[in-house]
């Protein structure tokens, strides 16, 4: 089947998942047709892994799966969900409508967090308000909980696309990612592609935030193309780059971009350098007044807090390399604290019952290592930073 796109006039520049949009009604189209859309407009998945989102269906074809929307959203620093399911909340389920008729699916949910705000009824969608942390939003978590069980991760060994909810194939997809499928469908992969990197098209939403207020004259959730420079997105957010010290760039899994790189573009090429990738687009700025040491190890702290606590790393590697960080925060730190930290890094890596302690591993290395000068002041006993204190939320 042909998709249709004159359905009405598409947006133009990079605001589209936040525009206004009319009410009409999305096309209907095949599974192979959607398939082969997906793969001409190279949409991938806004929820943080960035898989090919085509893959992702063509997996399920013919098999009737259980259909998940995911806006847990159980990352502090991120808004994008939220604000999506305010602003443009039929876009999202415009996206599960499109895949109800494609796929045929035996069931449709949408998952919501505590700070997702409750869509309007659609027929034949079930909306579900679930429990909330910060690995709830991972996929096998979502799942589990969806068949009645506590909201933590599930064996790696069995995917869900396989067997998820009841036992059954199921496919989950991030809200901005159902959003931006909802527009593809309407308006085609020419018009997807006009935005965007030729290897990374289309716009993405951006949380905006600070790590003390007055940092930004406009936090808050933004759309931007991708491949955007850092520097105009804090542009556009009123920042002044001097009061910069660095950027955090994905979430609390994420990895720091220093303030002398702000021209580095928010792509998986761009950001490859600086061990990070756009991830669910969260884009938090930290203060030159503050220690970078003392908020990474409050972040770690909470990291450790979050696990699942039934694998080795996530109940012993975390809380320790938690413990280790906050001792290297403090002026005069032993170095024999940097080999541990190492050690420590090594065992918890890969190890894990799922990817938490390997993203809680790559915040802490890249702390130590874009904030490499601070570490050496503290470990000659002083630290030229006038301010602590956690990240923002």
């Amino acid at each position: 089947m042909t998709v249709t796109t004159d359905v009405s006039a598409p947006p133009l520049g990079e605001t589209r998942l936040l525009a206004d949009h009319p009410g009409d009604r999305v096309p209907q189209v095949s599974t192979r047709s959607l398939i082969d859309l997906l793969e001409r407009a190279g949409l991938t998945g806004r929820g943080g892994a960035g898989f090919p989102t085509a893959r992702k269906l063509a997996a399920l074809e013919g098999r009737r799966p259980v259909v998940v929307g995911n806006a847990m959203e159980g990352e502090p620093l991120s808004h994008k969900d939220a604000v999506l399911l305010h602003k443009s909340p039929d876009l999202v389920l415009d996206g599960l409508e499109v895949l109800r008729h494609a796929l045929r699916p035996s069931r449709t949910v949408l998952a919501l967090g505590a700070r997702v705000p409750m869509p309007p009824e659609r027929r034949g969608i079930e909306v579900r308000r679930l429990l909330d942390s910060f690995v709830a939003g991972q996929e096998t978590a979502l799942v589990n909980q969806l068949n009645g069980h506590d909201p933590v991760p599930t064996d790696p060994s069995t995917p869900v696309f396989r067997k998820g909810v009841g036992g059954r194939p199921t496919l989950v997809l991030n809200a901005e990612t159902l959003a931006q499928l909802a527009l593809l469908v309407r308006y085609g992969a020419t018009w997807f592609r006009s935005q965007g990197l030729q290897d990374d098209p289309g716009t993405f939403l951006i949380s905006l935030t600070e790590s003390r207020p007055g940092l930004l004259n406009h936090p808050g959730v933004l759309e931007a193309r991708r491949g955007v420079p850092l520097r105009e997105v804090l542009e556009r957010g009123g920042a002044d780059p001097r009061e910069v010290q660095a950027v955090l760039i994905g979430g609390y899994h994420g990895a720091w971009i220093p303030g002398h790189a702000l021209d580095t573009p928010l792509s998986r090429p761009g950001l490859a350098p600086f061990g990070a990738t756009p991830g669910a687009g969260i884009v938090h700025l930290l203060e030159t007044g503050a220690c970078p040491l003392d908020v990474s190890a409050r972040v770690a702290t909470y990291l450790a807090s979050q696990s699942a606590r039934q694998c080795g790393p996530c109940l012993n590697g975390l809380p320790h390399l938690a413990r280790t960080m906050t001792r290297l925060a403090r002026p005069g730190a032993d170095p024999a604290l940097l080999q541990e930290l190492d050690r420590v890094q090594h065992l918890v890596t890969g190890r894990g019952a799922c990817k938490h302690p390997d993203g809680t591993v790559r915040f802490v290395s890249s702390t130590l290592r874009v904030f490499d000068r601070h570490v050496t002041e503290h470990l000659h006993g002083h630290c030229d930073s006038h301010r602590t204190g956690g990240v923002r939320r």
